[in-house]
């Protein structure tokens, strides 16, 4: 069997099954949530979380140095924002070809530099080596109070299901460029500077509000079906209720448009749950739109034209 032959969930339960098993200090480990999660003592776990990106895949061609270096931070920091945690740094291994300009190598250094710090955080170190495709390997560290960590796996049926700011923004810019279509500043910003949802994390956890969250990176219907397994539940989302900018609507219509919004990636925004009678709660610690309920079983979502299974589809490596 080839790699190829799996899709990334189904490669990464393999690799974990060939893992040894978690020590007693580790609270969460590889494969289970967005981040690893450490109990080393005292009030708050250490969270710990790497994220690899390259050039052909990642990057597109319109990127600035500045954009790939910020994006690298802002992937890292998206995964520790999904656990309310407070980050305390980011090492960065970098596999560069000789041949890079070096004031784009130097655009780099300052777009990583520029998001970290724009965070409450800083690049503490990392590696560097010659490589034919330009490759940028962050990992994130960081602390969450031990009563206030979130995970994938606390939703409960009843819950309503919420997202932090708009859907689809990375996806129309992907789709826009593919077409050679101008997308428009606000839509391209999106996908190239990233916002990690670092403040609207922390404070959701400190409301007590919250019974699951992950982010949504990898698109909307690909973090339902992960929060759903994880929390062994079922969901129904209602296509009217998707926060979607206006923009974008004028720009992509039908088919397009449910694509980019349910199913590509690169909207770094948070997906949770809350239960009903503690809504309030949590829209006193941001802003969010509720997009669907938690059910007993199966994964669906309400169109004009009726109810459809809502398909595990979204960005993976394979």
């Amino acid at each position: 069997m080839k790699i190829r032959e799996l899709n990334e969930r189904v490669l990464i339960e393999h690799i974990t099954g060939l893992l040894t098993k978690p020590g007693k200090n580790t609270v969460v480990g590889a494969g289970d949530d967005d981040c690893a999660v450490l109990d080393i003592g005292g009030d708050d776990y250490l969270l710990a979380t790497t994220d690899m990106l390259h050039r052909k895949t990642d990057f597109p061609q319109q990127m600035s140095g500045w954009q790939i270096g910020w994006m690298s931070v802002a992937v890292n920091l998206s995964d520790l924002a999904s656990k309310g945690a407070k980050p305390l740094g980011i090492l960065m291994a970098i596999g560069v070809p000789p041949d890079t300009e070096l004031d784009f190598f130097d655009d780099i250094i300052k777009g990583m530099d520029t998001c970290a710090r724009s965070f409450g955080t800083q690049v503490i170190g990392g590696d560097m080596d010659s490589h034919e495709e330009l490759t940028m390997t962050g990992t994130a560290l960081g602390l969450v109070n031990k009563d206030l960590l979130i995970r994938r796996s606390g939703a409960n049926p009843g819950d309503l299901v919420c997202v932090t700011g708009n859907l689809g923004t990375a996806g129309a810019a992907l789709i826009l460029l593919k077409k050679n279509i101008n997308a428009g500043q606000q839509i391209l910003k999106s996908l190239f500077e990233p916002i990690p949802r670092i403040d609207e994390g922390m404070a959701l956890t400190k409301t007590h509000a919250v019974t699951s969250m992950m982010d949504i990176s990898d698109g909307l219907a690909l973090s339902i079906h992960d929060l759903a397994k994880a929390s062994g539940v079922g969901f129904k989302i209602y296509e009217d209720k998707l926060p979607v900018l206006m923009d974008v609507k004028k720009k992509l219509k039908g088919d397009e448009l449910f694509e980019a919004v349910v199913f590509t990636g690169g909207d770094f925004e948070l997906l949770f749950t809350v239960p009903p009678d503690k809504i309030n709660k949590a829209r006193n610690a941001c802003s969010f739109t509720v997009i669907g309920e938690v059910i007993k079983e199966g994964i669906f979502i309400e169109r004009s034209n009726g109810i459809e299974p809502l398909k595990g589809r979204g960005f993976e490596h394979f």
